[in-house]
């Protein structure tokens, strides 16, 4: 992969196009601030790797097979604030993390040294209908349904990863192809928002969730009202988490994002998304929470991949 971050783009009728998902993004104000938002937390992201260069801190290397991440990535931030060491030497890193932003990968686990750890290379398929399938062995009821004979409201999205493109639709109907069909979770609260419970993976373990809300009219758009941060044990059931830590085993992430609704009918909870390579912290989230996320990741990061407890 170029360092030339712009190499990721290609600019085309008013968006930018982000040529390994196929996602488009508006080019308007909205964009420039998020760009701006973002600078601000990437600068103070920096400090912390320079910090560890001047400290001489004995810290694990890690290396990315076969793209490397870019700063945007949620584990970029999280990677500096661990003190881990970015190298390209896959066979000599102590950590090995599959990196690719597709949603079905087929890669060939690289040669590497004894011990190292190996991250995510059994997350090989994020397609809307096997989370939908890895959901319903691990919760014990289902998220998918056969838009042929299911009558009423229901969710037609894209297969890929990063569309947001859900729409709702009447069944029964001939479904389209590359299109999956799911039940619409009521999950609206106070005031017309949608929440989303964005639960955040680190070895396994669901480790933080960022509350996302937006009007309910742009419920499907990846454009956040308001993001706060929270706990696990604060959005969920000690049964709930139960079933999220089976989902990521289910579906082999070890590091990652899953869009978690709560049905405001049956308060059951489904996972609708998930992510191994979820960017982050959220960008309408506080920039106070955004170090205080991403040190907190850090921390989980240190546990889960080196063995080690982090301070």
């Amino acid at each position: 992969m170029s360092r030339n971050w712009l190499t990721d783009f290609k600019y085309e009728d008013g968006a930018w196009l982000v040529k390994k998902t196929g996602h488009r993004v508006p080019a308007n104000f909205q964009l420039a601030n998020d760009i701006f938002t973002w600078l601000t937390f990437y600068t103070l992201a920096q400090s912390w790797r320079t910090w560890r260069r001047i400290t001489g801190h004995k810290r694990p290397t890690i290396a990315f097979h076969p793209d490397k991440p870019r700063p945007w990535y949620f584990i970029w931030p999280v990677m500096h604030a661990s003190g881990a060491k970015l190298i390209s030497d896959v066979s000599a890193a102590d950590i090995v993390f599959q990196f690719d932003d597709s949603t079905q990968v087929r890669h060939d686990t690289p040669k590497t040294k004894a011990g190292a750890t190996l991250v995510n290379f059994g997350c090989t398929d994020i397609s809307k209908s096997n989370v939908a399938v890895a959901f319903e062995r691990a919760a014990g009821y289902g998220l998918k349904v056969d838009p042929r004979t299911y009558p009423g409201p229901m969710v037609e999205k894209s297969e890929k990863n990063a569309c947001h493109d859900g729409r709702i639709i009447e069944g029964p109907m001939e479904p389209l192809e590359d299109k999956t069909y799911q039940r619409l979770i009521d999950n609206e609260i106070d005031g017309g928002l949608v929440e989303d419970l964005r639960c955040c993976i680190v070895g396994g373990e669901p480790t933080l969730v960022f509350r996302k809300r937006r009007p309910l009219a742009r419920r499907f758009l990846n454009e956040n009202a308001e993001v706060l941060l929270d706990e696990p044990k604060n959005c969920y059931t000690t049964d709930e988490i139960a079933v999220i830590r089976a989902f990521a085993a289910e579906l082999g992430l070890d590091w990652g994002g899953v869009d978690v609704l709560r049905d405001r009918t049956s308060g059951r909870i489904y996972i609708v998304d998930a992510n191994k390579t979820d960017m982050g912290p959220p960008v309408a989230l506080k920039l106070g929470d955004k170090l205080k996320s991403t040190r907190r990741m850090a921390r989980a990061f240190v546990t889960a991949f080196t063995g080690k407890r982090s301070a």
